[in-house]
């Protein structure tokens, strides 16, 4: 029986709300190797709860080629080049196209911009990252929103006049835990540090509105073309990041895809044919999924590497921050993706296209089980983990409800009446409204997503650490 089993989609509100209430509102803009989104969330301040206002993906693919004199500092994993003016443009005008469609006005409506990218494959080394945020930021400038809007709150006078009487700025500062989470002592330790923290606080965020108590410790996975992701421990008052993931995630189903023939584009996706079967009858015999997954590895990194599944890693960072990674790669860094290609299409040969939906449903299933097993044979796994999951390539048709029913622990019991699991469509975006109010201190000790399950508010135990460091 499946129990503790959630499937968390954005709920909207309108603009003409958020004016009559305290509503803090955010934008999430993410530059991802597949798709670029801006999204519009607001958080009443009262309750906790999140709302989206507005939303548009573009895909990434379509972002114009430099021009000539342009420098392109970074790739994306099917070879798109980028330029921070190129960046810069694409961000600007989804922005401003979001924001109209929205009927806001960014100098009064929007209170806060938080940037993210997943695209890691065409850098050298995780630090390079930073380019890409500083074209992010570039492109948010572009659009309108000043940089105040982009850093944290020194006081509660930096803030709207509406939101100072729901600041902790007066008791406590931003010391750079988001939701009693602390990033490893080294940021660096892999290429898409930044998502895999805002997954897990946009995760947090989400389960407000649910009866989980998702709290540390907690493990998260998003599943957009790249794999990111955190395991926390239970730490109080902050947990410590005790695992990192990295690779290839929704890149796998693009690769079956892609060679299917069914798209007949270039650097084609799983998005371009749809994520839901429309016949759930094609049995698919479990022999195809073991060959897709003989294709794949999942394993613990070890030393010498500095790349796995594409993105740049520094595995002698993790070691010292005593951070465990685990990685998913076809051959390597990503070298044996043509041979899931030519999967795809003996699958689709002898399936059709319903069958091709059904093989990528269960084997991105089959790829959290490897996961969490790897994660739970390294120790990462305690008595009351939560598992959450986001990204395109896992909350989509099938695949919550296979994975509710098909993972277990390595006692033989179904994960999900054992520990608390829950998806999350758009955790970065949530992740984005959950790590502007950390930046900004505007929590609520009443309705807490910091500290452990169960346990109250730690607000009196970080104003007396924040004590003792001062």
């Amino acid at each position: 029986m499946v129990r503790r089993f959630k499937v968390v989609r954005p709920r909207s509100v309108g603009v003409t709300t958020t004016r009559m209430g305290p509503f803090f509102t955010v934008a999430s803009v993410e530059l991802g190797n597949t798709t670029t989104k801006c999204i519009i969330s607001t958080t009443n301040l009262k309750t906790a709860e999140i709302f989206q206002i507005a939303k548009e993906v573009r895909f990434t693919r379509d972002v114009r080629p430099p021009k000539a004199g342009e420098s392109v500092f970074g790739e994306t994993l099917v070879g798109i080049g980028l330029t921070r003016e190129s960046v810069k443009e694409l961000v600007s005008d989804i922005i401003r196209s979001v924001v109209t469609t929205a009927g806001m006005d960014i100098s009064l409506d929007l209170h806060f911009a938080v940037r993210s990218t997943g695209v890691t494959a065409g850098f050298s080394h995780p630090d390079d990252v930073g380019e890409m945020v500083k074209a992010l930021a570039e492109g948010c400038l572009a659009a309108g929103i000043p940089p105040r809007k982009m850093t944290a709150s020194l006081s509660p006078e930096n803030l709207p006049p509406q939101f100072q009487d729901f600041t902790w700025l007066r008791r406590v500062y931003f010391d750079g835990a988001i939701t009693s989470s602390l990033p490893p002592a080294d940021a660096n330790i892999v290429g898409n540090e930044m998502e895999g923290e805002l997954v897990t606080a946009g995760i947090k965020g989400a389960a407000k509105s649910t009866d989980i108590d998702f709290r540390n410790p907690v493990m998260t996975l998003d599943f957009g073309t790249t794999l990111a992701g955190r395991v926390t421990d239970d730490s109080f008052p902050y947990s410590r990041t005790i695992g990192s993931f990295v690779g290839l995630a929704g890149a796998i189903p693009d690769a079956l895809v892609s060679g299917s023939r069914l798209v007949p584009i270039n650097n084609a996706t799983a998005l371009d044919i749809g994520n839901k079967s429309r016949n759930l009858s094609v049995d698919i015999p479990d022999s195809v999924v073991d060959e897709v997954h003989s294709l794949i590895r999942v394993e613990v990194l070890g030393k010498g590497i500095d790349r796995y599944g594409t993105v740049p890693v520094n595995v002698s960072a993790a070691a010292e921050s005593e951070v465990t990674i685990i990685g998913v790669d076809v051959g390597r860094n990503g070298s044996d993706l043509p041979l899931l290609e030519k999967k795809g299409l003996e699958v689709t040969n002898e399936f059709g296209a319903d069958g091709l939906i059904s093989t990528i449903d269960l084997v991105q299933s089959r790829l959290v089980s490897r996961l969490v097993s790897v994660a739970e044979e390294n120790g990462l796994v305690l008595n009351d983990t939560s598992l959450g999951l986001t990204g395109r390539a896992i909350t989509t048709g099938r695949k919550p409800l296979l994975v509710a029913t098909d993972l277990s622990t390595s006692s033989g019991t179904a994960w999900a009446t054992s520990h608390q699991l829950i998806f999350v469509e758009d955790g970065l975006a949530f992740g984005a409204a959950v790590a502007a109010r950390c930046m900004n201190s505007l929590g609520t000790r009443h309705n807490p997503m910091g500290g452990r399950k169960g346990n109250k508010c730690i607000m009196g135990a970080r104003m007396k650490l924040q004590r003792l460091d001062r």
